[in-house]
């Protein structure tokens, strides 16, 4: 399984990405720092699953939803936020997110989320 993670915090990436290959086992992980990046990762790399923050340089990642869902082969999308309020989760999924999960509570559900689905995927 192929995994992007797409957020401008460099420590959040690398922390993200130890828990996750600790935890999971998924190693082959990307990375996006802003949202130019990350669409234009999404569209070479074509990752099976993106982790996306909503904050990031060059606009959001409600953006990158908008701009991906329109492909036929798009990712998995788990929005992970400091901004949980309802109106981002109302906004997010409506444009295409699968899973809204809150970095200040949900980093135990975002690994066994994953590790769900790289059992899917596999």
């Amino acid at each position: 399984m192929k995994l992007l993670i797409a957020d401008d915090s460099t420590f959040l990436r690398q922390r993200l990405s130890h828990l996750i290959t600790e935890f999971t086992g998924i190693e082959n992980i990307i990375y996006a720092e802003d949202v130019p990046a990350a669409i234009k990762t999404i569209e070479t790399e074509r990752p099976d699953v993106v982790v996306l923050d909503i904050q990031m340089p060059g606009g959001s990642g409600i953006d990158v939803l908008k701009k991906v869902q329109k492909e036929n082969q798009r990712p998995i999308f788990i929005v992970f936020t400091n901004y949980p309020y309802p109106r981002f989760r109302k906004s997010c999924l409506a444009a295409g997110a699968d899973f809204f999960l809150d970095k200040s509570f949900d980093h135990n559900e975002l690994l066994v989320v994953l590790k769900k689905l790289k059992e899917e995927l596999l």
